[in-house]
């Protein structure tokens, strides 16, 4: 299987997020997934230049290069480009939820659509959404 992995999960690995208090922290369930995908035979994780960008702006550069070498490096993660029916298709993904969710998160989902991946976010909004729109999408801890 193959996961696209939305920059909200990498955010909460990546910074640490969540509270032990209410329970396994954001980072924990986070790490622990990509563990399973990276040691398991078949499975990879994917991303875009949109979760790069996205991680670019919430890390800052010194702590953005190094985990865009991670990324760059690591041979189960795969890169896929945005083309513009992309484009086009998140655009009238985003009139139809009349501008509710933004562009990014749908173009995370027409792209997990078009290329049969697995959407994992931790966003319940773009999880609803996605699953409307026919992509298999789950939180972590689910999958």
């Amino acid at each position: 299987m193959k996961y696209y992995v939305d920059t909200s999960i990498w955010l909460n690995l990546f910074k640490k997020e969540g509270d032990r208090a209410r329970g396994v922290p954001y980072w924990q369930l986070a790490k622990e997934f990509l563990e399973r995908v990276l040691f398991s035979k078949d499975d990879a994780l994917v991303y875009s230049g949109i979760v790069l960008r996205e991680l670019q702006i919430k890390l800052g550069e010194p702590t953005y290069q190094e985990k865009k070498r991670w990324f760059e490096e690591e041979p189960k993660f795969l890169k896929v480009e945005v083309v513009n029916e992309d484009k086009i298709a998140a655009r009238k993904l985003e009139s139809h939820y009349d501008f509710e969710i933004s562009f990014y998160d749908l173009l995370h989902t027409v792209l997990a659509k078009r290329l049969g991946l697995a959407l994992v976010t931790r966003d319940e909004q773009l999880l609803k959404i996605a699953k409307e729109n026919g992509v298999q999408a789950a939180k972590p801890e689910e999958l």
